[in-house]
Formats: structure tokens, C-alpha cells, sequence
């Protein structure tokens, strides 16, 4: 199995600290955000993890190198300067993420969440984890119906930023910078997102507010 990790964000919500560390290496309980995905996703059974790289990314591959410490093999997808964001980073990874399904996983989300499989039901292009939506928040991404991500006007639940596509859902997609979430939009009005709530521990490590709730 195969997963990628978004990690190329600049973080400005968290600087000053952003300022000399990738957002995805803050530390929260003595542990790097990156680092306790890597090992759950190697829990997991995962074999391969895409890692994309912006701002100070030279700092994680010093940190990851080729991933052997940590069971895996890590392979990166560097974007310099121009961040690709969600969508456009993952069209960029997409020859390293093969040819079946993959799970990607926001590096900024502090959660003790088992990673799960990279599986999906026919006629189904994606499957997003969602979550209860944070007190910040003043209302939620989509609603989960009969196993369905849909989107209605009073959304209830949150997008937790760990999700299976097939790689067929990003056919058409020109290269660079782009949000995936009108994609997700239109893949829910069309019932092609199957969905799943995760009711443990999950929080948006965005903000020192947050870091410290956590």
C-alpha cells in the first residue's frame, strides 16, 4: 500500500516557530507530527509514503532520509517555493503513487486514528474519513449519509484530512497550483465519496492554541 503526506505547507498560522521548522516536524508530546504519521502508517502495513516538500523541506528529508528508520521507504515530491497545494500536490505525486488506490493524510493533524486500508467499493472514486466538527468551527465541510459524503447546507461533520482516491479521480487535471476540495465538492454532489466517522482523538495542529489544547 501506498500513502502520501501532505507536508509542504508554510505553516503561517504557527510562526514564529514555522519560521526555522517545516510546520510538519512541531513537536507535540515530545514527537514530530511527520514522524507519528510515519509510524502509524508503517502499524499499518504500509510499504511506500510519498512525502511532498515546500517551505524548509530540506529539513525533513535531513529528518526522514529514506524512510528505513521508521519501516518504510519515503520517497519525495519537492515543489520549491511554488506550493502546489492539496490538489495540484497530489497530481504532481501522482507517478509515485502507482496504480491502485492511495490513502493521503494531512501532515498537520494531530490524531491517534488507525490508518486505514487503502480500499474502496466499485463506483466510488474517493473515501473521506470525517470527524466531529471542532468548537472553532462554525459549522462543518459535509454530512455523511447512508455511507454517502454529501454536502448540505448546515454541514455537521469536518473533513479530518485523511482520505483514499483512486488515481483515475484526478484524470483531467492540469498541472499546478490548485485546492482539492471543489473537486471533493463536486465528486459528493454526484455520489461518488463513500465516507466514514471517526469518533477517537483528532485535532487541527494549525494554530499554538491548538498545540497546546493538545
Amino acid at each position: 500500500m501506498i500513502a502520501m503526506l501532505l507536508a509542504a505547507g508554510r505553516g503561517e498560522r504557527l510562526r514564529p516557530l514555522t519560521d526555522t521548522t517545516p510546520k510538519a516536524l512541531v513537536e507535540v508530546h515530545g514527537q514530530s507530527l511527520l514522524e507519528r504519521h510515519l509510524l502509524a502508517l508503517q502499524a499499518a502495513g504500509f510499504e511506500t509514503v510519498v512525502i511532498n516538500l515546500g517551505w524548509l523541506g530540506e529539513k525533513i528529508v535531513d529528518r526522514v532520509g529514506s524512510g528505513s528508520a521508521y519501516g518504510l521507504n519515503v520517497v519525495y515530491s519537492p515543489e520549491g517555493d511554488n506550493v502546489l497545494e492539496t490538489g495540484g500536490g497530489i497530481v504532481r505525486a501522482l507517478p509515485m503513487l502507482g496504480q491502485r488506490p492511495f490513502l493521503v493524510v494531512n501532515a498537520d493533524i494531530y490524531t491517534d486514528m488507525p490508518m486505514p486500508p487503502t480500499e474502496l467499493e466499485p463506483g466510488t472514486s474517493g473515501k473521506l474519513i470525517l470527524v466531529a466538527t471542532p468548537e472553532y468551527r462554525e459549522q462543518g465541510d459535509f454530512d455523511l449519509i447512508d455511507g454517502r459524503v454529501r454536502n448540505v447546507a448546515t454541514a455537521s461533520l469536518t473533513f479530518s484530512g485523511v482520505a483514499i482516491y483512486r488515481p483515475e479521480f484526478f484524470v483531467g487535471c492540469s498541472p499546478g497550483r490548485f485546492s482539492i476540495v471543489p473537486m471533493l465538492r463536486r465528486a459528493a454532489d454526484a455520489n461518488q465519496l463513500a465516507g466514514e466517522f471517526y469518533a477517537g482523538r483528532w485535532a487541527d495542529a494549525g494554530t499554538p492554541e491548538r498545540i497546546a489544547a493538545i
